[in-house]
């Protein structure tokens, strides 16, 4: 059965991006290592050795991404490739767009128009494999709803004092498992928690 995991990077006051959606400093992690690792074909990245042997195994295990449809029209439906994973399951309230349809007709790439309904799609398609809900709005939806079972945080030491929470507008409080991976990397920390059912 899949896994659920909430996952981004994060600053250290809890922001995946700035209010203009831009994010800064904190991806500057993925370019400043020197072992080159694929998130997919498209897109190599340079990162520390303790990030590359936290993040190999975790992007292997996805199988299909979670993503709102502000993210899917920020990044144009990464021209129809899954940032990571073989599907993309994109919770809207609106078709996809057809002239991007028509680009990528082969994108594997799924509408869904609930939060619910998103994550259950993922689930049929990853298999036994794992679901990456992606963090923010959507993200704090799936933990509000309780379909969450891991958060994964790669935390860049920087503050950015506003922008894009990493929980959305999830409110109340939820007792995480203590963190079962810590890594260290360089301008990265690594840290993944079990939600407590």
């Amino acid at each position: 059965m899949a896994r659920v995991v909430m996952q981004a990077v994060v600053s250290v006051d809890g922001y995946i991006a700035n209010t203009d959606d831009t994010v800064g400093p904190l991806f500057d992690w993925y370019g400043n290592g020197d072992v080159r690792v694929h998130v997919n074909d498209r897109w190599p990245f340079n990162v520390s050795q303790a990030s590359a042997d936290y993040v190999r195994p975790f992007w292997a295990d996805i199988k299909t991404t979670v993503i709102g449809r502000h993210l899917f029209d920020t990044t144009d439906g990464w021209a129809g490739v899954p940032a990571a994973g073989d599907h993309v399951v994109v919770v809207t309230h609106r078709p996809l767009p057809p002239e991007w349809l028509a680009k990528y007709p082969d994108a594997p790439f799924h509408p869904a128009d609930s939060v619910e309904a998103g994550v259950a799609l993922a689930k049929d398609l990853a298999g036994d494999g794992l679901v990456c809900v992606t963090a923010g709005d959507v993200g704090g939806q799936a933990f509000s709803a309780g379909l969450v079972d891991e958060v994964a945080m790669d935390v860049a030491p920087v503050v950015l004092g506003k922008g894009v929470r990493f929980f959305g507008h999830h409110t109340g409080t939820v007792l995480l498992a203590d963190p079962d991976a810590v890594v260290q990397g360089d301008r990265v920390l690594h840290l993944h928690y079990i939600v407590n059912r």
